[in-house]
């Protein structure tokens, strides 16, 4: 297979395996990937597990011709990637392996030989010119062991990922891509989001065309989305609405409540509700699913004054994933001493960000009416934001809407006719409260001020403490003239047609444009509500907690340049170009300062 004209597969699908890593179930197989790239020097990216041996010296052999192997770069030591290094140079003994310290070393503990004579080693950052090819190697220590890193190519604009960008299955099968590529990262990876989001943010700075990682297809289409997709993974935000259900039960009256309460939040308008038996489901699947969702219920019997082992292998393996940004319901059985839900909720004490539910459904036994009136009001407290979204059952006239207003920030949705638009503010404020009536002031150099002085309405999404940096990203740091910024989100509509966010807002407003005010550089409307509604009870974002809590703090630490006052991206040089545009933000010069 060519990826491009330089660059060929010479990887292996291995549908002998039953379990990857000794623990995960892959019914479909595995890939290990090997690329070749064809240049004045011939460079190998990575070798196969130890089983498939011949076939990728074959692979190569079939690629090279009568050529010969210059370099093996090696990303990652994990043995099914690593494994033939002392069989290739059998083969190419005049070959160099390149890699960085500490991939030499655990060459040596896996070889019993570091063979020295052929060892380049790489600093972060360095380069490697091969002819018309130069390779640029990317430090990504604990993506996810401490010796990863990917190499980017500089000429075709491909990114050799490593383990990133991986999932389960053999190439020669047809499945959904996400579904085993969520299973693999937080089975594998999940644990080192903080490391993930560091190399995404180095690979922003890239025109990346292409992914080749270690696992799984080649990526060259709509790679927005799996890099979007990783970049919500990796930040432990919520990939999709919905409630995930994870219980336990012995003679089946956990199971009937854990039944009831799946059925009553369905009828409450949640978009999505998984069940798992955790005795009998595949738990990496079960694991997936808690870090897709935003809300998880635990529903288990007291066992041994303990919970039952399948309760606490899964709760363990969530906390040792980093289980974070999640609201819990908890459900506990017991006869005559129930302490589950004090046990399931110690264990997430080392979590950060775990909202615990008012209602803790408390069973003797089995369901009695009070059990039943327990699971109701669990199902209203956990449905709450998904009534708030229905046309049918919401209260779309809660003027407590207007209690959330502060010195917050806010995205500001309108319509240009053609697609919508999304602006970050933070100069929203009610004026008077008989009538209602909101001021909203935005600078004239935004598009949403032309649209909004043109339709006359808009929409006020008051955003939570649990928004993330990507959220400003998307909203504040690109123009909605030149950019589609709802094209990678999920949102909903208002009765007036406006987008609202999916997440990560307490409430909405729709407003009506009653009166403009011009302020010179910028616009106050004044603005009848047309609808309110809450959505959580989750605190305001304000300016400041976004400042201290959620805006990246820029590495600068034995660094000599620039940096962004928006965004916090570096700039290292001893002078910063006159018309250099931030790669992230896009803001200009104008807004970098010197670092120290």
């Amino acid at each position: 297979m060519k990826i491009t004209n330089d660059i060929h597969y010479a990887g292996v699908n291995d549908h002998k395996i039953d379990l990857f890593e000794g623990q995960y179930d892959v019914p479909n197989g595995m890939a290990y990937n090997s690329y070749v790239v064809i240049d004045d020097k011939i460079t190998v990216f990575d070798t196969v597990d130890a089983r498939f041996t011949h076939e990728w010296l074959d692979n190569i052999s079939e690629i090279l011709g009568s050529r010969k192997p210059d370099y093996l770069v090696i990303q990652h030591m994990e043995p099914d990637h690593s494994a033939n290094i002392a069989n290739f140079l059998k083969v190419y003994p005049d070959a160099k392996l390149i890699g960085n310290k500490k991939t030499f070393t655990m060459i040596g503990q896996f070889f019993g030989n570091s063979f020295e004579k052929n060892q380049v080693v790489v600093s972060d950052g360095d380069e490697l010119n091969t002819g018309s090819h130069t390779f640029r190697f990317v430090f990504a220590p604990m993506v996810h062991w401490p010796e990863v890193m990917v190499t980017y190519d500089m000429t075709d604009k491909v990114l050799f990922s490593a383990d990133g960008f991986g999932k389960f299955g053999a190439l020669d099968v047809e499945e959904d891509w996400a579904c085993e590529a969520r299973r693999y990262y937080f089975g594998i990876v999940g644990k080192y989001g903080a490391q993930v989001q560091q190399l995404l943010k180095k690979a922003a700075s890239l025109d990346i065309q292409t992914i080749c990682p270690l696992h799984g297809p080649v990526l060259s289409e709509n790679l927005s989305y799996y890099i979007g997709l990783y970049d919500t993974w990796s930040s432990y935000a919520v990939e999709s609405d919905g409630i995930m259900i994870a219980y336990t039960s012995v003679y089946g009256h956990t199971k009937k409540a854990v039944e009831a309460l799946a059925e009553k939040l369905k009828s409450k308008g949640c978009p999505k509700v998984t069940v798992n038996d955790l005795a009998r489901c595949d738990m990496a699947e079960a694991v997936e699913d808690a870090f897709r969702y935003g809300k998880l219920v635990l529903a288990t019997t007291t066992y041994n004054s303990d919970i039952f082992p399948f309760m606490r292998q899964f709760i363990d393996e969530l906390v040792e994933r980093g289980y974070r940004n999640r609201t819990i319901g908890l459900i506990e059985n017991g006869t005559w001493a129930p302490t589950a839900a004090k046990v399931m909720k110690d264990k997430f004490a080392s979590s950060k960000d775990i909202t615990f539910t008012k209602t803790t459904v408390k069973i003797k036994s089995a369901l009695n009416d009070e059990n039943k009136q327990q699971l109701e009001d669990l199902a209203d407290e956990l449905c709450g934001e998904y009534i708030a979204r229905s046309d049918n059952k919401a209260n779309k006239k809660d003027m407590t809407a207007l209690f959330k207003i502060g010195y917050g920030l806010y995205v500001v949705t309108s319509n240009d006719g053609k697609k919508d638009n999304g602006l970050i503010v933070n100069t929203v404020a009610q004026v008077t409260s008989s009538p209602n009536r909101i001021a909203v002031t935005i600078n004239k150099d935004n598009y949403s001020h032309h649209i909004i002085k043109q339709t006359g309405i808009m929409n006020i999404n008051c955003l939570s403490v649990d928004a993330p940096f990507k959220v400003f990203e998307n909203f504040g740091f690109q123009s909605g003239r030149a950019a589609d910024k709802f094209a990678d989100w999920d949102f909903w509509r208002s009765d007036n047609g406006l987008a609202v966010l999916p997440r990560y807002i307490n409430s909405f407003m729709s407003l009506k444009v009653e009166d403009y005010v011009d302020l010179g550089t910028h616009g106050m409307f004044i603005c009848s509500v047309t609808e309110a509604r809450v959505i959580n009870d989750k605190e305001t974002m304000t300016y400041d907690y976004y400042h201290k809590d959620v805006k990246p703090k820029p590495e600068t630490k034995g660094k000599k340049g620039f940096v962004c006052k928006i965004c916090g991206y570096v700039y290292e040089g001893d002078t910063l170009p006159d018309d250099f545009v931030c790669p992230l933000c896009k803001h200009g010069a104008a807004d970098f300062e010197p670092i120290g």
